[in-house]
This record gives structure tokens, sequence and C-alpha cells, in this order.
């Protein structure tokens, strides 16, 4: 599991998709295969982090629907 630190320093942005008023999600990419997810709101809120297969999948699935 990622540190807090790592979560703190990481280095986060957004898809090339969001929209201009700058409601969207920031990702970033953590070093022990995970990934941090957050509110663009709410940058200093609470952070999701997943497995990057689990992300991976999601993604997947955002993209056929």
């Amino acid at each position: 599991m990622s540190s807090n630190g790592e979560i703190q320093g990481a280095v986060w942005f957004k898809s090339s998709h969001s929209n201009a008023d700058g409601n969207c999600l920031e990702v970033a990419h953590l070093s022990a295969h995970e990934v941090a997810a957050r509110d663009s709101k709410q940058s200093h809120g609470p952070v999701v982090v997943i497995s990057s297969g689990a992300w991976s999948s999601l993604v997947t699935w955002m993209r056929r629907s």
C-alpha cells in the first residue's frame, strides 16, 4: 500500500477529455503498481488508491460504454 507521503508527492494529471470548467477526475500513477484518483475540485480531499490492474479494467470498461 502506498504511503501518505507518496500520495502527497504524486504527479497528478487530468484527462485530455476533461471539460472546460475543470470538473474532472485527477489521476496519479504510484510506484507500488497502484493508481490514485481524486476530485479535481478537492485536491486536498479524499484520495482513492486502487491497483493498476483494477484501474486498467475500469478504463477499458469506460471506453466500451
